[in-house]
């Protein structure tokens, strides 16, 4: 449709009367013209004034704001979202920071738990286990002909925190193709939301009489697998050039999958790289306060899921990228804790999880260490040996980080790096006004959930950021679809990374974010994805022949905007 160059950009459309009103990436309800009426056979199918966009803005968000609950204004967008495409983003284009979370956070997640018991009608690609032998098919059904830039998919074994969701798991892979849409500027015509139906181990929702999805126990093993590969090897037989978005996968299959097809196409997990982009990028910026390096930093980083260890690793990556240490040298500024205690060889492989080995510390670096009656370590006791000068929370476990603890850390740093980044405020480590109370100001803090300026003992405000992964996956996937590379590089990544932290108010102001606000989180998308255009292109992973000095302007001209444009009937034009 429109593009950021020509919102009259005209479009040859084959659909009349009732089919076009029906069809939300053509309807422009009471903003189609007196001519446009006329052609397409709407004159006596809308009321009589011709309304701007704007003005049908002013209206939904009027309508919005009578639904005072914040599940009914979900359940109101995702409603508009069904009708009219460019309404629906238009209005929360023009309410970013406020109608965001509605869309994609813990309201979405409310919309997911209940999705059977809201469900109105489908939305986007259902693949599910027993059809499996019709999968192609029905891929070809939904896509057979359109151009698709975006696949986002997911199997909703856990999902925003409420864990497994069966079915339910279109909701979320939806939000994050809108996610794409509102900030990276991808055309939703292109993107295409998939659910991977493999059943469900959640009882509830087998034990629900009105659940909509396949009324199984979760598959596992090699049957899983070969229902995975065989979507995956449909993405690249019919879309090469598609970026493959993986969603809330669980924590045996998210990097596991990444792994196993990110050198064959174009991948992304946003679960384990999103997260560790953006976090990394908050480091980096707070780095440039304290004038020191990434090399230089100590990481403690309490809870080791598939967030904690895609945040050590994108982390151990940009160490080695950036500052030039060897992996092997990089691995040793990481110290890991979960349920267990320290992440330490005596654990034994039981209680090591894959993907942890290379963060394995030796016992012999804690002999003397005060440990419970299992032999665990617990976290005060690592922050006093290892003196951290970075401290993350993934851990979900509200007030993980006590007094002691973060007055201990102070003592071995002139400036904490502090980041409780458990969703949702509820359960982060500590609140942004302890830790600035208990180190005496000097913190740098950055959060996983929105909270408000917190007092410096001085009486000045401390802006905290806000580390959410929006502020950078939309560019990085954005960056990948519009290279045509085949795979997304850690580069590419790092390079996405390196150009968010430049733009920390951080750096201009010691006593603001780390990180841009959220509403700023179009044009900080915009500058990832020419950063990461730029690195494909710089180290040949781009199927694309752009000069680098052309890449800001091939970007902005590829953007995705809600605007109308001017329709002509045709009835050999699009549908």
């Amino acid at each position: 449709m429109t593009n950021i160059a020509d919102a009259q950009l005209k479009h040859r459309v084959a659909l009349r009367g009732e089919a076009i009103l029906t069809s939300p990436r053509w309807n422009k309800g009471t903003a189609f013209t007196i001519d446009e009426r006329k052609a397409f056979g709407l004159t006596g199918r809308l009321p009589f004034r011709v309304n701007t966009l704007d003005e049908q803005c002013d209206r939904a968000y009027d309508q919005l704001e009578a639904r005072p609950e914040p599940l009914r204004k979900n359940t109101f967008l995702q409603s508009l979202k069904d009708q009219n495409w460019v309404l629906y983003f238009a209005l929360i284009s023009r309410h970013l920071k406020e109608l965001t979370p509605i869309i994609c956070l813990f309201v979405q997640a409310e919309a997911i738990s209940n999705y059977s018991h809201l469900f109105r009608r489908s939305e986007g690609l259902y693949l599910t286990f027993p059809t499996r032998d019709s999968m192609e098919e029905d891929f070809l059904e939904q896509t057979k002909g359109r151009q698709i830039d975006l696949v986002v998919c997911s199997d909703a074994e856990q999902i925003l925190g409420i864990g497994d969701q069966g079915v339910g798991g279109i909701g979320i892979s939806a939000a994050k193709s809108a996610i794409y849409t509102l900030l990276a500027g991808v055309d939703p015509a292109k993107a295409l939301s998939v659910t991977l139906d493999v059943g469900t181990d959640n009882e509830d929702l087998l034990n629900d009489r009105l659940y909509v999805g396949w009324p199984h126990k979760r598959v596992r093993g090699e049957e899983y697998d070969h229902f995975i590969d065989q979507f995956v090897q449909l993405v690249r037989k019919y879309h090469p050039h598609s970026l493959l978005h993986f969603e809330d996968f669980g924590v045996t299959n998210a990097k596991r999958l990444l792994d196993k097809y990110r050198d064959k196409h174009a991948c992304f997990n946003d679960d384990v790289q999103g997260t560790g982009a953006v976090t990394l990028a908050c480091i980096m910026s707070a780095v440039g306060v304290t004038k020191s390096k990434l090399a230089d930093q100590r990481f403690v980083i309490f809870g080791a899921g598939s967030a904690g260890l895609g945040i050590a690793r994108q982390l151990r990556d940009g160490i080695v990228t950036i500052d030039g240490l060897d992996t092997d040298e990089a691995n040793k500024k990481f110290y890991l804790l979960d349920k267990y205690g320290l992440i330490k060889e005596s654990l034994g492989a039981e209680k090591i999880r894959e993907g942890l080995q290379e963060f394995v510390r030796a016992d012999a670096e804690w002999e003397g260490v005060p440990a419970n009656d299992k032999g665990e370590i617990g976290l005060l006791e690592v922050v006093k040996k290892v003196k951290p000068t970075v401290l993350i929370g993934c851990s979900t476990r509200a007030g993980a980080f006590t007094e002691d603890i973060v007055r201990e850390m102070a003592k071995g740093t002139d400036r904490p790096i502090i980041l409780p980044l458990s969703n949702p405020s509820k359960l982060h480590e500590v609140t942004p006004e302890d830790a600035m109370r208990w180190t005496e100001g000097k913190a740098l803090i950055a959060t996983g959930s929105p909270f408000p300026p917190c007092k410096l003992p001085n009486g000045k405000e401390y802006i905290v950021a806000e580390c959410n992964n929006a502020l950078i996956y939309p560019g990085l996937g954005f960056g990948a679809m519009l290279s045509k590379a085949r795979s997304l590089t850690d580069t590419m990544i790092i390079a996405g990374t390196r150009r968010l932290a430049s733009l920390s108010p951080a750096l201009k102001n010691p006593d603001d974010a780390l990180l841009p606000d959220f509403e700023d989180a179009p044009w900080v998308n915009y500058e990832v994805a020419v950063a990461v255009v730029e690195q494909a292109i710089e180290e040949g992973s781009a199927g694309v022949e752009w000069k680098r000095d052309e890449v800001r302007e091939k970007v902005k001209a590829a953007q995705w905007k809600p605007l109308y444009g001017t329709y002509i009937y045709d009835p050999n034009g699009e549908t």
